[in-house]
């Protein structure tokens, strides 16, 4: 007999967390999946690590390299569930994330994607902050034109008749490919949202300024692609869905490029945001972004660095105390399993 969830994960060279990202899956209060992971031409201890873990719900199979939407669209070749849902190999779930979605699903037959919220960690797993919590439903098309607020692959999980509607992830992207994707569901099926912080989404510290060019040429050319398919009617939402690329460029260069040539290329990027569509600046993240470069620049970029990462301690902290089950934040919660 089938299980009703197919939770795919593509690993490549994901020895420093895929047994965590395991681990939060086998501790779902929702126990009916199988759990196929796509070792991606990994080339450290993935396999070795892979191998030890004793579940019959594990099924490894293993590939040489093709990128992660290559690798996704091999999982889904070998799922066999009603449900399918993708968990990257250094996320986290908490416990009822699977229970929640398919419960959503089974409340609205019509829909063909459910999603949650999520918490953004950094790499150790020991910092927190949350995401736009947006409650978007049904036709969300539009929505998905301006931004994806789905915030990560790890996400939503989807109805296999849905998936079987819309083929395959499009691996000729090396960016936004989850964002094209879902964009596409949205086209034919409605969505319903889990109101509630279930996805824990690693940010990875420190980039090169090349890695960030790519995003904003996959971006630039996805948009593209989108708003020619778009109808009509949604096609004066362009220079909006730019600015919050823009946006979204200059956070990157400030948080993954330190010193001053980041602070630099995101104050570049943020002009060109606000040029493209001014009312943008009436957004809180933008508003938060204004005032990090600002400080940057009447402080030396070190001390407002250090300032910038003592607030966001305190902000963590707050996540941690508010939260009903502290011990869901901890990643000492899910290595322990």
């Amino acid at each position: 007999m089938s299980p009703q969830i197919s939770v795919i994960i593509p690993a490549y060279n994901a020895e420093r967390t895929i047994l965590e990202t395991i681990a939060s899956a086998q501790q779902q209060t929702f126990s009916d999946f199988e759990l196929i992971v796509i070792n991606d031409g990994s080339t450290d201890g993935t396999l070795e690590l892979l191998n030890s873990v004793e579940d019959p719900r594990l099924k490894i199979f293993s590939y040489s390299n093709g990128g992660l939407p290559v690798a996704r669209n091999r999982g889904i070749s070998q799922a066999s569930g009603e449900f399918i849902t993708f968990l990257d190999a250094d996320d986290l779930w908490t416990p009822d994330k699977l229970e929640a979605q398919v419960a959503a699903l089974q409340q609205h037959p019509e829909a063909g994607l459910a999603y949650s919220w999520t918490y953004f960690m950094d790499d150790k797993g020991e910092s927190f902050h949350t995401s736009n919590t947006v409650t978007f439903e049904g036709n969300v098309y539009s929505n998905l034109l301006l931004g994806n607020f789905l915030e990560s692959g790890s996400n939503p999980l989807i109805r296999r008749q849905a998936i079987d509607t819309v083929g395959e992830f499009d691996s000729t992207l090396k960016y936004c490919e989850d964002w094209e994707y879902w964009l596409r569901l949205a086209a034919r099926w409605p969505f319903v949202v889990v109101p509630k912080q279930q996805i824990f989404y690693r940010q990875t510290s420190g980039a090169m300024s090349s890695n960030i060019e790519v995003a904003e040429k996959y971006h630039l050319i996805f948009i593209e692609r989108a708003f020619q398919s778009a109808p009509l009617e949604s096609r004066s939402l362009k220079n909006q869905s730019l600015a919050n690329i823009y946006e979204f460029l200059a956070q990157l260069y400030l948080t993954r490029l330190p010193g001053v040539s980041g602070a630099k290329l995101a104050r570049q990027k943020l002009q060109t945001a606000i040029a493209m569509y001014p009312q943008i600046l009436f957004k809180k993240k933008t508003q938060s972004l204004v005032f990090k470069l600002v400080l940057i620049r009447v402080l030396s970029p070190n001390i407002a660095s250090n300032l910038l990462q003592f607030i966001s301690k305190i902000r963590a902290t707050r996540i941690k105390n508010s939260h009903n089950d502290k011990a869901l934040l901890s990643k000492d919660n899910f290595s322990a399993l």
